[in-house]
């Protein structure tokens, strides 16, 4: 696939119309052998690229087991913590339909795209996805939630809220946000470079839609 063809792609069949994340050759040290074929890489757009991702979504210690945090660490190739597949894409309106956000979400969001990120060590599934352990409030810390949990395992890519930095970098929001002006957004705290484990928070949105900062701006690059 091209660097620059804009898709979602989940595990290594699934393409989402209207995804943003760069399909490519697998960049040297990205994932583990059993994942690269198939595994996203969620960086923040404050410390990488598509093409130097540097920073992406890992499982702390690795650990499989819901209410362990996810947060950015060095991309790797022996490290399956940083395995992460997209387990299910699509509209915000196909969620809604069976069930998997509220008809409030749906209402602002609708037509955006929504996705669940599966923590896949070496490519094995898990059940277990990139979420929240609450309803989204200030501050809280992603963790590995059931991906069968509505509005907490669900982020929506939310391009209409940063339309000026689109489809390279954007705000990712949880679908259990009760504040549609300001939406609960994935947000980098601090420098990874000072840790080998940050924790990603959802923060509400800040300067929304012209001036989004790059704390709260992501990219995604799919490895394929």
């Amino acid at each position: 696939m091209s660097m620059t063809k804009n898709v979602l792609v989940a595990a290594s069949t699934l393409t989402v119309a209207g995804g943003l994340a760069t399909a490519g050759p697998l960049p040297a040290g990205a994932a583990t052998p059993g994942c690269a074929p198939h595994c996203v890489q969620i960086f923040s757009a404050e410390f990488g690229t598509a093409d130097d991702p540097r920073f992406v979504e890992t499982v702390r210690g690795g650990i499989a087991e819901a209410g362990v945090p996810t947060g950015l660490s060095p991309v790797s190739s022996t490290d399956p913590a940083g395995d992460m597949i997209v387990s299910r894409g699509g509209p915000v309106s196909d969620f809604r339909a069976d069930g998997m956000v509220s008809e409030a979400v749906n209402d602002h969001y609708a037509s955006l795209t929504a996705v669940q990120i599966e923590y896949a060590p070496e490519g094995r599934r898990t059940g277990l996805c990139a979420g929240l352990a609450t309803t989204a409030h200030q501050n809280e810390r992603l963790s590995l939630q059931p991906c069968s949990t509505p509005g907490r395992s669900v982020f929506i890519l939310d391009t209409a809220d940063s339309p000026a930095t689109a489809p390279g970098h954007f705000p990712i929001i949880s679908a259990s946000t009760t504040d549609f002006d300001h939406p609960f957004a994935m947000t980098i705290a601090g420098d990874p470079n000072d840790t080998d484990f940050l924790p990603i928070r959802v923060r509400h949105l800040r300067c929304n839609p012209t001036d989004v900062p790059d704390d709260q701006l992501w990219g995604s690059q799919v490895l394929n």
